[in-house]
């Protein structure tokens, strides 16, 4: 197995030409996750004010007729996976994967990715891409990594993140990719979601995890193995502004989380330019994610209340036991501890 060292106090000096690669890399990856949709909904209704109109109805019917292939297996391009660039947005950081134990590829697995984030930079380069070679470490495995529903209603965007691998986090995706016809199958979910978008800040381990059971519910209904994840120093990648949670601020946030499905979170980073400066570029600190190893589940199609209670709680002890285990070799200091909300 993988065992995580002590970080080193400082790295290789890197050329000029491999800090602009490095950073632009990076730029891409906030770009696409931050403005990509919003931009192309406003440019398809911007289109229909003007001569080229007819575009966006034949995309909109295109929309239509395609609209259940991203719960029915998506359109993924491997290339996406192998891209160059994805190995400079690991050196940025740097970003690593450690292996704790085997999942062999004869059973399916529901991975909790920890934590969110601000952009869930860590598991989305471990999971989604070859740049810490997921495929070699993990032979058999394929990994779909899973988020908002309605993601894949945005024009083009949704086309872009399907290539990528991502899929749904809803009923019908998660049932089509855990099926019983294909084994090998590792579904990526993170419980906390935008929630816990909230609670990221550097030095924080604050997770929305105690009253989140939904991943566990599907892991006994298709018998996956429970695997939890935990990416040490995906917190510290962005400042952020954090409100109290009996404050006016914080409600508003959770108010416009329950009605877009996603939090807008106060966040900033550096700028490409210098390290020195206010930017949207992330803070170039190492994330390293560990993946634990999988707790075994019976299948049952319709579990109880207290079999999800209890391997919820069995999850969430094996979580904190990663947690602790691994903490000082990945640079978090010895009294820091999870905090499950």
């Amino acid at each position: 197995m993988d065992s995580p060292t002590a970080l080193p106090l400082s790295y290789p000096k890197k050329t000029l030409r491999k800090q602009w690669l490095e950073g632009l890399s990076v730029l891409h990856y906030v770009l696409v996750v931050t403005f990509i949709g919003p931009f192309s909904l406003f440019l398809l209704f911007f289109l229909l004010y003007t001569p080229l109109w007819f575009l966006s109805v034949l995309y909109m019917m295109w929309l239509y007729l395609d609209r259940d292939t991203p719960s029915q297996g998506g359109r993924w391009f491997q290339f996406h996976r192998t891209w160059w660039m994805w190995k400079h947005q690991r050196d940025y950081f740097p970003i690593k994967l450690v292996k704790t134990a085997e999942l062999p590829p004869n059973k399916n697995y529901v991975l909790g990715a920890h934590p969110h984030g601000i952009l869930s930079i860590g598991a989305y380069c471990n999971f989604l891409t070859e740049c810490n070679d997921f495929s070699q470490r993990f032979p058999g495995l394929q990994p779909w990594f899973c988020t908002l529903a309605g993601l894949f209603y945005a024009p083009v965007y949704r086309d872009y993140i399907m290539a990528a691998g991502l899929r749904p986090v809803s009923r019908a995706s998660l049932d089509f990719i855990l099926s019983p016809a294909q084994l090998g199958q590792a579904v990526v979910i993170v419980p906390g979601g935008a929630q816990e978008a909230l609670y990221a800040a550097p030095g924080q381990n604050c997770l929305e995890l105690l009253n989140h059971k939904g991943f566990v519910r599907l892991a006994l209904r298709h018998g996956a193995s429970l695997v939890p994840v935990y990416s040490f120093g995906e917190n510290d990648t962005f400042k952020t502004k954090t409100f109290p949670k009996d404050s006016w601020k914080f409600l508003c946030q959770v108010i416009f989380k329950k009605i877009f499905g996603f939090t807008p979170c106060i966040f900033w980073g550096r700028s490409l330019f210098s390290p020195n400066s206010w930017g949207l570029l992330p803070l170039s600190t190492p994330i390293t994610t560990v993946v634990g190893a999988p707790i075994h589940v019976p299948q049952l199609s319709a579990p109880t209340k207290e079999q999800v209670d209890h391997y919820h709680r069995l999850y969430m002890e094996a979580l904190q036991r990663l947690f602790e285990e691994h903490k000082e070799s990945c640079g978090v200091p010895a009294s820091s501890h999870l905090t499950l909300c």
